[in-house]
């Protein structure tokens, strides 16, 4: 894979990252109900790890001399608590089968070298 495509699968992943960190901010604000506590924090606690995720991306695109995306993925934001829980397990289900695929596996493998 040459640099240029790298860089723009991993911003690509950032993009991912940066809706995630707005996804899951505006979860929290919409959660309704007896569990809105519980609920808004499950979701604010998992926007510190997007954060992380997206720094260590953007850190390595720049590194490799590109540019980090600031668009991030388009976000499905629901009125429904159980809508929005449904989204986020399909979504980290994707992501997970997507980080076990060959082609995820060999860019992150590039990226650690």
């Amino acid at each position: 894979m040459d640099k240029k495509t790298l860089i723009d699968h991993l911003n690509g992943d950032l993009a991912a990252e940066l809706g995630a960190i707005i996804q899951f901010t505006i979860y929290a604000a919409k959660a309704t109900g007896p569990y809105r506590p519980e609920l808004a924090n499950f979701f604010l606690t998992e926007v510190s790890d997007e954060q992380l995720h997206a720094q260590y991306l953007a850190n390595k695109i720049v590194a490799l001399g590109g540019e980090p995306t600031t668009i991030p993925r388009l976000v499905i934001v629901s009125d429904s608590n159980q809508e929005n829980l449904e989204t986020m397990l399909s979504d980290e289900k994707k992501s997970s089968k997507d980080t076990w695929s060959g082609e995820v596996r060999q860019r992150h493998s590039v990226i650690m070298d």
